[in-house]
């Protein structure tokens, strides 16, 4: 009986190490994380996308010599002569966003392929995200195609995707001519085999006249001639969630909506009547915008609502609001007269990737912590059945001595 209880005290011995291990290890995880926030209070149960916007000296993340950036999105190339509205930083209310980290980013998504589906809005935002990872990488070599659609670091197997679909659903010829089908996405075809898909829609379902790329808009069997716009985004938004919901493996594929970008052409909006973004230099002061958000932001809200699988909204519209100083104006290489639609690169969508980037890493913080409760408990509840197989054990030592 002896020996039988000290092997009973060293098994309980060992279990005591791999708890103390286990702490250790969670200890570590949670300095990593205070060490990616920089000593800041963590950000998970703070409002991103509730702060103001403040100076930081050590901004712009990169600058306009870029390869990735369009001449419509270079506004410091073609002539813009401030360079204030690039010292901006956002600060959310009750934290701080942590520091983009480009190898961190291409070691976490070692092998994976990352996908913008949109408008030139996903353009913006995907040659953002090109040019913070080759600004923070510069020593990582890089593959792109001509067209921009595609940006590739080898080392890392790390590919950067768009799929130019303004309307997310379809375009397509019928015997009366152009038809945007609110109910057909084939080009979601494309968007299969993603990690990460980041999607985007609602400037063009407003462009009328010229602009306007279809002719019909078909809505199941009915043909019409036009159609609300908000009416017709909440359809075709619908038929997008249907497509999340059938063909999406949350276990795969992570899913993102950027959220409605806004634009700056009605001065009235923020209190200055006879103003657009032209000649504007620095951002709303405050966290609110006098106009309120657009009313796209509602279809979204309950589109999103009401999808089954796992979609996180970049809620990026009231931060924009803000930023009235960010268009590129008359300082676009490729867009003629004056552009507050658009965001200057550097600038404005680098912080929509910097709040990519902190959900992404706040996820994989409440994964890994959702899996060291699960085994502590599983520990602790080991640890509790070997000291009472070891009190027992003692009882019967002690009868039999």
């Amino acid at each position: 009986m002896g020996f039988r209880f000290q092997a009973l005290i060293s098994c309980f011995l060992q279990v005591l190490l791999l708890l103390l291990s286990l702490e250790q290890a969670r200890a570590g995880q949670f300095y990593n994380v205070t060490r990616l926030t920089r000593g800041r209070k963590q950000a998970s149960d703070c409002n991103l996308f509730k702060g103001k916007w403040v100076i930081d000296p050590s901004y712009p993340l990169y600058d306009s010599s870029c390869p990735y950036i369009d001449p419509e999105f270079n506004c410091q190339k073609y002539g813009r002569p401030d360079k204030q509205y690039l010292k901006y930083a956002w600060k959310p209310d009750s934290c701080d966003l942590p520091r983009f980290d480009g190898m961190g980013f291409l070691r976490r998504w070692r092998g994976k392929k990352i996908m913008f589906v949109g408008d030139s809005l996903s353009l913006n935002m995907f040659e953002s995200l090109s040019c913070m990872i080759y600004a923070s990488v510069p020593s990582a070599k890089y593959n792109s195609v001509m067209s921009k659609e595609s940006v590739t670091f080898p080392e890392y197997g790390v590919s950067l995707l768009l799929h130019r679909t303004p309307y997310l659903v379809d375009i397509v010829k019928e015997d009366v001519g152009r038809v945007l089908n609110l109910d057909s996405i084939q080009g979601g075809n494309s968007w299969k085999g993603m990690d990460m898909l980041i999607f985007n829609s609602w400037h063009w379902w407003t462009h009328t006249g010229d602009s306007q790329p279809w002719d019909y808009i078909r809505d199941g069997s009915n043909l019409y001639k036009d159609m609300d716009r908000l009416t017709a985004f909440n359809k075709g938004l619908n038929t997008w969630a249907s497509w999340v919901d059938q063909n999406v493996d949350p276990t795969q594929t992570k899913v993102f909506f950027q959220g409605i970008s806004p634009t700056h052409y009605q001065g009235q909006e923020w209190n200055q009547p006879k103003n657009t973004c032209s000649g504007e230099v620095e951002p709303l002061s405050g966290s609110t915008y006098p106009a309120g958000p657009p009313p796209a932001t509602a279809v979204v809200n309950n589109v999103l609502s009401k999808i089954k699988k796992p979609v996180y909204l970049l809620d990026i519209t009231t931060l924009s609001q803000l930023r009235k100083d960010a268009h590129p104006s008359a300082y676009s290489g490729e867009h003629p007269g004056n552009d507050c639609s658009h965001w200057c690169l550097p600038g404005l969508p680098d912080t929509w990737n910097q709040l990519l980037y902190t959900a992404l890493s706040l996820q994989t913080l409440q994964r890994g912590n959702r899996g060291n409760k699960k085994l502590v408990a599983n520990i602790y509840c080991s640890i509790h059945y070997v000291t009472v197989i070891i009190l027992v054990a003692h009882f019967f030592h002690m009868n039999t001595t």
